[in-house]
């Protein structure tokens, strides 16, 4: 992607642009293109050099990976297979930034189709498992593309792209495809376009940010924006795919890593980063966050106690409106009486 699109900048038209540089900056984040700050030992790109189990490689992969001149196809359109790919340097950056090209086909229609990417962020590298054919229990960050529906009963639209934090302990759950830990997400129409599709996380200052752009017209949406979030450095990124009885070609073109220039504060420095223990501080659990990231209780499902308080606090209503009635209507009689 070229530097008019690469970062969370607003999308101007070229001619506005020339026009704007006349008169002043513009502000523009360095995930711009810019190859200073490119971390080519944590990106992956054609001709993708530097790809294989040699030791001098900076990444290896396995299962159905096949790798070409064009892309990486982590599972062909076939039935049950898996594949996955990973960056073999751990990264010690902070704050950072990865964009991902990717493209996801197949022969399936409408629901006939499966079963999606992970994007991983995690401590363990290389590790099958039952989750998009990685590890279901990670230590760190997973984004997956979901476009199998697993579970029909929910009131999401696939695919889906959402996200979770983990620290070993959470179980995935397929039948409820992870809602009760997911974070935030987005449903996004990405199968079978005849562009690449798009997707940038971001990590910085405990934030974590999840931009898309599907529709090829060099501009970011967001799709996930929660803060309070930890993770630690020295962890791996990698990317996985898997089908089941469903089937689609699962393509990464591109994993560009980016470094973001941030200050923290002295006692942020001082921490030993590969220490941190991977969560999310959140007011509500990961469940009830997924309609309303900004924490409000309207969207909120109405569990038990929400029924219990609602119901106290209309009963507390009507107390109060019948001794506020009984009272109007005393002083009523009285004033009468003093006309007789």
């Amino acid at each position: 992607r070229n530097a008019s699109s690469g970062g969370f900048c607003t999308f101007i038209s070229r001619p506005l642009l020339f026009l704007l540089l006349r008169f002043t900056l513009v502000q523009c984040d360095i995930t711009d293109g810019n190859a200073e700050h490119l971390k080519r030992e944590h990106s992956l790109m054609k001709p993708y050099q530097g790809v294989g189990s040699s030791p001098s490689s900076q990444w290896d992969f396995w299962g159905s990976t096949l790798v070409t001149s064009s892309y990486v196809r982590l599972t062909p359109d076939e039935r049950s297979r898996q594949g996955s790919i990973w960056n073999t340097v751990p990264v010690y950056l902070k704050d950072w930034e990865m964009h991902v090209q990717y493209k996801i086909h197949g022969s399936g229609k409408k629901n006939l189709h499966g079963d999606g990417i992970a994007i991983w962020y995690t401590k363990e590298r290389l590790h099958p498992g039952s989750v998009f054919g990685s590890n279901a229990k990670f230590h760190g960050l997973a984004l997956f593309i979901d476009t199998y529906h697993n579970d029909e009963a929910a009131d999401r639209s696939f695919p889906y792209i959402y996200a979770i934090v983990n620290n070993g302990s959470l179980p995935y759950d397929h039948g409820n495809d992870g809602r009760n830990s997911e974070l935030g997400g987005c449903s996004s129409e990405i199968r079978n376009k005849d562009h690449d599709t798009y997707l940038a996380i971001r990590y910085s200052k405990g934030r974590l940010t999840v931009m898309i752009d599907i529709d090829d017209k060099n501009e970011w949406k967001e799709c996930i924006d929660i803060g309070g979030v930890r993770l630690p450095t020295g962890y791996y990124f990698g990317a996985s795919a898997a089908t089941g009885d469903l089937s689609d070609n699962h393509d990464i073109i591109s994993m560009k890593m980016y470094q973001l220039m941030v200050e923290h504060t002295p006692d942020e420095d001082s921490l030993d980063w590969t220490k941190i223990e991977p969560s999310v501080s959140l007011l509500k659990s990961p469940k009830d966050n997924i309609d309303d990231p900004t924490g409000n209780f309207r969207s909120t499902p109405l569990t038990g106690w929400k029924v219990f308080l609602l119901l106290l606090c209309a009963l507390l209503g009507i107390v109060v409106c019948g001794v506020v009635g009984a009272v109007v209507f005393q002083k009523r009689q009285e004033r009468n009486r003093r006309f007789y």
